[in-house]
């Protein structure tokens, strides 16, 4: 697959300059944008990225309030790892951003609300729910069934990569816990080292986000002991989802059509510089969503073609952990170790991923194979890809979050 797309790779890189101004608005409006507009964008994505860190701390302190009791009966529903699963899924498809649901996870086992072997379903699901918007941007497509079988096959790409790695370790984790153990030993190995900076140590953030939190504490500290805590969860998660949505925002208007030029010069490339630039730019982003994204048009006017996507889809999801193990270190009160360790779940669940789904040849071809055979039955029959979305994403997690949560 990589020669595949190492040989296609230059000549569409010549074409892509003109095609993907004209498909896309993102770099054109940069451009045009004065420079005073553009000094005020980069002043909101610091505030964004401000906001973010303290809405991370916000919903810790909101959990540590609440009391040990109290967190751990709230959370009680997604100690089944199948529920938890599922809560992470659903909960990744319904607010549109697997950064939101992996950062309350990481918070609530780094105030003690959430036990790590609760945690990581909810951080693999959130891995899953996240692809389902890459999904509805091929919708764009429909229109036209040559273009719409393209843009689809790129797009689900992402969907069938997730799953298989989903299939593949979820099932390990549950008998042998190799992410438990192997995130605990390098929180360990991170605090116990002299040559690694303590993250308890690292007080510059809580002292940055200190008058955001306290003036959240204090306008929720009337309420009483119960309700106020829940108040501070609640604001810290719609924090944690106006920054992320209107981050991305921003960072495309500012910034992705430029890294969309880089990404398809790279595409065309090499199959591994496609990975790192779609791990790079996602870091850039804090969204894979956004860098998969963009390449679907291109891929549904032919500029790219589904295996060159590939790549770019596994580098956007290591690229999207870094930003979570960030947002641990926000983490306050004596379990922001453990908080850490959920972090870490997420980093090294998609190495994993990529050394056994993509580096071994053998599973490689698998998720493109089934990404372009659903595009090819969902161009014929339209009704395919509402059930594919509407069952995998929506049904079946309810499904198992009642049946087995709540009943």
């Amino acid at each position: 697959m990589a020669e595949a797309t190492s040989d296609s790779g230059p000549d569409r890189g010549q074409e892509e300059p003109d095609g993907g101004r004209e498909k896309g608005d993102g770099g054109a409006a940069a451009d045009q944008l004065p420079a005073w507009a553009k000094a005020l964008g980069w002043c909101g994505v610091a505030g964004l990225i401000y906001l973010l860190i303290c809405a991370v701390s916000i919903i810790s302190r909101g959990f540590a309030g609440l009391g040990s009791d109290a967190a751990h009966t709230m959370f009680a529903f997604a100690a089944n790892p199948w529920v938890g699963l599922s809560v992470g899924v659903l909960g990744t498809v319904l607010i549109q951003s697997s950064t939101t649901t992996t950062a309350i996870a990481v918070t609530a086992v780094g105030s003690g609300a959430l036990p790590i072997q609760g945690a990581i379903p909810i951080i693999l699901g959130a891995n899953v729910g996240t692809t389902v918007t890459t999904s509805l941007v091929a919708l764009t497509f429909i229109g036209d069934r040559t273009e719409f079988r393209r843009a689809l096959g790129a797009s689900t790409v992402h969907d069938f990569y997730n799953w298989l790695a989903l299939l593949i370790f979820f099932p390990v984790e549950l008998i042998w816990h190799p992410l438990e153990r192997i995130s605990r030993a390098l929180t360990d190995a991170l605090y116990g080292t002299d040559w690694l900076p303590n993250p308890a140590h690292f007080n510059f953030i809580r002292a940055a986000t200190a008058p955001v939190e306290h003036g959240v504490i204090h306008a929720t500290s009337h309420i009483s002991s119960t309700l106020g805590p829940l108040f501070t969860i609640v604001i810290g998660a719609v924090l944690i989802l106006v920054a992320v949505r209107y981050l991305g925002v921003l960072l495309k208007l500012l910034m992705v059509g430029r890294a969309r030029d880089v990404l398809i010069k790279a595409v065309g490339r090499n199959a591994y510089l496609a990975m790192a630039s779609g791990m790079g730019v996602t870091v850039v982003t804090q969204s894979s969503t956004i860098t998969t994204s963009v390449l679907v048009p291109f891929a549904g006017t032919g500029i790219l073609t589904p295996a060159q996507v590939y790549p770019v889809v596994v580098g956007s999801n290591l690229g999207t952990t870094f930003t979570v193990v960030f947002a641990a270190f926000a983490g306050v009160g004596q379990d922001a170790r453990i908080g850490l360790q959920a972090a870490f779940v997420h980093l090294v669940y998609n190495l994993f991923a990529i050394v056994v789904i993509y580096v071994i040849p053998l599973l490689r071809p698998v998720p493109l194979f089934c990404a372009e055979n659903l595009a090819r039955i969902a161009s014929e029959r339209r009704w395919v890809l509402a059930a594919y979305l509407g069952t995998v994403f929506i049904a079946l997690p309810a499904l198992v979050i009642v049946g087995v949560g709540v009943v």
